[in-house]
């Protein structure tokens, strides 16, 4: 992200120049001195370290003599630097120009005051640059250490070792090639591309490895370690800047990965950044060992303690969990809500509402038909078994090709990722029994005869409609809770709607059961299944002389009802009030104000985000003039239709309420990703984990890899490794070298010394025996 100077009639930024940018100094005295000289007004009223976070100074302000340079890749100012050169006057050749940083009229006093410090300033420059022209031209001043030959090549060799690292990131290319089952023929990667770096040429890895002793692994497998740890801190250091400067975000978690037969959760953080731009980034794998407590704890401490954030400006969570994570991760974002009210519990908007819900029942049935999904796409990934099944789609559906041809699109774009997915699955039931047993007679493949005889079971025909029916109810609510702002304010209007429809089939459930029912049994006689209660449940009735039980009783009572029930529940914890005020609030767009002929009534929902406005108690006032603005508007000008579009204006800043508040909306987890012409972080991490096996999956390359679009700076790499691992620096590797030489050498006197001591009594020894033999004879 570009550093913007905060001097008057100063318009440089770091993406535009070479030029060193200083934060202004934590130092509260210090600190003022540089707002006096800016003369900036509205600066004053900052605490020094909000403008040590927040802003910036070029070196274009400060004497060249209090700049200097601690190392070949790091400009920094001296501890006493002053900025002292400004352009105030500038701005007068065109008043009529507004400025953003407005400079500030001095009274008498205040120029007596600059005065006598830019005096005192002079003097103590003019020293020390009498004091360089002392030195010899080569040294430096005690705070300004040049580097040793031996450091600048010890960090030319790391800057090389970090471009490898990168590359492999970038590429994804993992750290360890398995070309062979055998442990010891599995190469490295890492060391292979560094040799041919050296062959290529590169100076400073072949002077590194010929001063490294023929006995000693040139890198090893902790170094390794090192330098991908390294990499991936200084990336998600430079995106949590980001969050840090937007303050408000939002938690989203991804499914498991297993790392090392080790489940671990990804971490994506949503936020608005400094362009007013949407962002969803990943940053981190977790540890999904514990129970919920334990995990709720490990969060905060990963928020809090490592990465400095705080979860008291958290606006939302969503956790994308599949399988039995569910009910773990449900339970985690309930206990996150009661520690902090506001970080409001939301579907993922890169999920389908209706997968969401069916994921989020915690009954057997219904999660062994997500993971056949699941394993259904996997499996229908291959060309093969995308042909297989689209003959078999035609041969089942000769007799009707319109409705043949319409299940084929649907199958080929991400079909089990849709809201339809139950319509699509039913639809595909027939043919897909009949591709699939024709494909595991070819191929002998088990996975297709293990999603054959599941997907032939009638408990799952079942459960497969009555998820369909039950979801049908929730799937126009969904589509537009992920489509544009106008349909997700409405979809928030007509939540009472939906959970009226799924009351009347709850009220009405024999009635709806038996239509249900019905439509299972047609298709397993097509599919010719038997229909029967599972052989489990009919074990346990035998054992308790419970008597007979009838399929459509068995299934009404443990399929049906549960499902509707569990339905309703979800969908009236994923949107209560709460939520629901939220999501009204999106009536700021202007487009949903014309829509609603600018009747609307945000501030009935503002007081769930009073603590997050600038000036709450103007509001009210604020509201009226954002309304008038845009209904007054003129013929020419459009009604812009998202929250990004609102936020890119030039004039919003005026509205500084309005601006805050949309700034929390467009975090809120419910809401899809605008202006984001890429893929997704969660898309890229798939990416990634899908382009290799999971023996191969590294946590920090995963990390580059996800997040190639950020700034990979091979100077704070360096310097950072530098400071984590000073052992590995030259002078300390000399150090130690110089230690163990005496050692050996002290090892060597005392053994010396003690070989001589024996010597000399076995001389002693042999006197005394000779002396007593003379004295018997």
């Amino acid at each position: 992200m570009p550093n913007f100077c905060a001097a008057p009639n100063c318009t440089r930024k770091s993406t535009q120049s070479d030029l060193a940018f200083f934060r202004f100094p934590r130092d509260p005295e210090r600190c003022r001195i540089w707002v006096e000289n800016c003369r900036r007004a509205d600066l004053e009223a900052k605490t020094s370290d909000q403008l040590n976070k927040h802003y910036r100074l070029c070196a274009k302000h400060f004497d060249p003599a209090m700049v200097c340079k601690t190392s070949p890749y790091r400009t920094v100012l001296k501890d006493t630097a002053i900025p002292t050169i400004f352009d105030l006057t500038s701005h007068l050749k065109n008043p009529h120009t507004r400025h953003r940083k407005r400079i500030k009229e001095l009274t008498e006093e205040d120029l007596r005051k600059i005065k006598e410090r830019r005096l005192a300033s002079s003097i103590e420059q003019l020293a020390s640059k009498k004091d360089g022209a002392v030195e010899d031209s080569s040294s430096t001043n005690e705070d300004e250490p040049q580097l040793s030959t031996e450091e600048k090549e010890f960090r030319d060799h790391l800057r090389s070792l970090f471009e490898v690292v990168v590359m492999l990131g970038k590429q994804s290319i993992p750290v360890v090639a398995c070309k062979v089952s055998e442990a010891e023929h599995m190469s490295s990667n890492l060391q292979a591309l560094v040799d041919y770096r050296m062959n290529a040429g590169d100076e400073a890895l072949k002077k590194r490895f010929q001063a490294t002793a023929v006995n000693t692994e040139y890198l090893s497998a902790t170094q390794q370690s090192q330098l991908l740890d390294v990499c991936e801190n200084t990336v998600r250091e430079e995106m949590l800047m980001e969050v840090r400067e937007s303050r408000f975000f939002s938690l989203v978690t991804g499914d498991l990965v297993d790392f090392a037969n080790e489940k671990h959760l990804p971490l994506f953080l949503r936020y608005v950044n400094q362009q007013n731009v949407l962002r969803e980034e990943f940053l981190d794998f977790m540890s999904f060992d514990g129970d919920e407590n334990a995990l709720v704890e490990r969060l905060e401490a990963q928020l809090t303690d490592r990465w400095g954030l705080s979860m008291e400006e958290c606006r939302g969570q969503a956790h994308k969990a599949t399988g039995t994570s569910t009910t773990k991760m449900k339970a985690v974002a309930v206990l996150l809500m009661q520690k902090y009210p506001l970080a409001l519990h939301m579907p993922c908007s890169h999920m389908a509402l209706n997968i969401h819900l069916a994921n989020s029942l915690p009954f057997p049935n219904v999660q062994v038909v997500m993971e056949t999904l699941r394993r259904v796409k996997v499996f229908l990934s291959t060309p093969f078994a995308q042909e297989e099944l689209e003959k078999a789609i035609s041969t089942h559906y000769q007799k009707n090709e319109e409705k043949g041809n319409t299940l084929k699109l649907a199958c080929g774009s991400e079909w089990t990722e849709k809201h339809n997915v139950f319509d699509v699955l039913l639809d595909m039931l027939p043919p897909c029994c009949c591709a699939w047993t024709a494909f595991v007679t070819m191929m002998m493949e088990p996975d297709a005869y293990s999603i054959t005889e599941t997907l032939s079971d009638f408990e799952i025909i079942v459960t497969i409609i009555i998820l369909k029916n039950v979801l049908t109810f929730t799937r126009a609510f969904g589509r537009n809770l992920q489509g544009e702002t106008l349909d997700v304010f409405f979809a928030a209007n007509s939540l009472t709607a939906v959970l009226h429809s799924l009351n009347e089939v709850n009220d009405n459930i024999d009635v709806y059961h038996e239509f249900w029912y019905e439509e299972a049994v047609s298709v397993a006689i097509v599919m010719e299944i038997p229909v029967n209660v599972p052989r489990l449940f009919l074990r346990k009735q035998r054992a308790a002389d419970a008597g007979e039980v009838h399929a459509e009783v068995y299934f009404k009572e443990y399929v049906t009802v549960p499902v509707i029930h569990g339905v309703m529940q979800e969908v009236e914890d994923m949107f209560s009030e709460t939520n629901l005020k939220a999501l009204k609030c999106l009536s700021l767009v202007p487009a949903v104000m014309g829509q609603m002929k600018f009747n609307t009534t945000e501030e009935n929902y503002a007081e769930v985000y009073r603590t997050d406005l600038p000036s709450p108690d103007t509001l009210p006032a604020e509201l009226h003039c954002w309304r008038i603005k845009w209904k007054h508007r003129g013929k020419e000008v459009r009604l812009p239709t998202t929250i990004h579009e609102t936020l890119q204006l030039p004039d919003v800043k005026f509205f500084p309420n309005v601006n805050s508040f949309l700034k929390v909306l467009s975090a809120l987890p419910a809401l899809k990703l605008e202006d984001n012409k890429s893929d997704t972080a969660s898309d890229r991490l798939q990416a990634y984990l899908d382009s290799m096996s999971s023996k191969q999956w590294n946590k920090s390359l995963a990390m580059l890899n996800v997040n190639t679009h950020v700034k990979h700076d091979l100077d704070v790499m360096v310097d950072k490794y530098c400071r984590l691992y000073p052992e590995d620096d030259p002078e300390a590797e000399a150090e130690s070298e110089e230690v163990a030489e005496a050692e050996a050498e002290s090892e060597a006197v005392a053994e010396a010394e003690a070989k001589s001591e024996e010597v000399a009594e076995a001389e002693s020894k042999s006197e005394e025996v000779a002396e007593e033999d003379a004295a018997m004879k």
